[in-house]
């Protein structure tokens, strides 16, 4: 197995909305906000090799969006999804299943591209795209809060290319994405998101997706303002970072825009970073 995280691109949002209850005289140390309160954000995916399968953990937001979307968000940066699997030999036609941690757009905009007709069509023609009924349910009936991160145009689109399955939670992992060890749910970020393990030189990989989106999340009470559920939150971070400690886990962070992994440690004052790297120093 050989597993490569992917620049996608960066983007901006809102400090504060990033880091929910806690004062920005705090935060702003940790990500530098800019003149009105925007601070960059990575979004990082992970591409498995293994055997015959080559499996993407979520894809970004991708370049179907217009004009409008797009400085609304500030999207920047060298990388693009394109780019980083081409550089590694690789085009989407390759691509044998999409695991989609979560239908937020910064998560799995790259699922769907627009054609020159201005059709919408599944970018992963050759894949099986990954998700779960109950969150599935929840991206396609949104509520208030979360309508704004739940795009029809993302979403639908996989489902009538036939081409969509779902994970039972309490059925495993399935066969085919069978390099995973485990999968996490979460409710407090949304409904049922899921967080990937893998087994990797010996030790334990986590793709943290939004339950812990940047080192600068690591302190329970950090906890994002698009949480749906922050109480709900803090007993699950707390929960997976205590095993994180303890086994010595490697945490790739999906939007840290300058570090790509990371490891917690147990302090007096609570579960802390220990030590962040580049994944191919592992």
């Amino acid at each position: 197995m050989t597993i490569h995280p992917l620049d996608t691109g960066l983007f901006k949002l809102d400090g504060g909305a990033m880091f929910g209850v806690v004062p920005k005289s705090m935060w702003q140390k940790l990500n530098p906000p800019d003149a009105n309160n925007m601070c960059t954000w990575a979004m990082r995916c992970l591409l498995v090799e293994d055997g015959n399968r080559l499996v993407l953990v979520d894809n970004g937001i991708g370049d179907k969006q217009d004009e409008k979307f797009r400085g609304h968000f500030y999207l920047h940066g060298e990388g693009s999804l394109e780019k980083s699997l081409r550089q590694l030999g690789y085009t989407s036609s390759d691509i044998t299943d999409v695991f989609l941690t979560h239908l937020h757009f910064d998560h799995c905009g790259g699922s769907v591209i627009r054609t020159a007709e201005n059709k919408l069509e599944v970018a992963f023609r050759n894949a099986t795209y990954w998700s779960n009924e109950a969150h599935w349910e929840w991206a396609v009936h949104p509520n208030a809060r979360e309508k704004a991160s739940f795009l029809t145009e993302n979403i639908l689109p996989i489902q009538e290319s036939g081409q969509l399955k779902f994970i039972q939670p309490r059925a495993g992992v399935p066969e085919p994405l069978s390099v995973f060890r485990e999968i996490i749910f979460a409710d407090g970020h949304t409904e049922k998101m899921m967080v990937p393990l893998l087994k990797y030189k010996g030790r334990t990989v986590a793709f943290m997706a939004d339950l812990l989106p940047s080192t600068g999340h690591i302190p329970l009470p950090y906890v994002m303002a698009y949480d749906v559920r922050p109480l709900l939150t803090l007993d699950e971070k707390e929960r997976v970072l205590r095993r994180a400690a303890d086994e010595n886990w490697v945490l790739v962070l999906e939007h840290d825009a300058t570090v790509e992994c990371c490891t917690v440690q147990h302090t007096d004052k609570g579960i802390r970073l220990a030590e962040t790297f580049r994944f191919a120093d592992l």
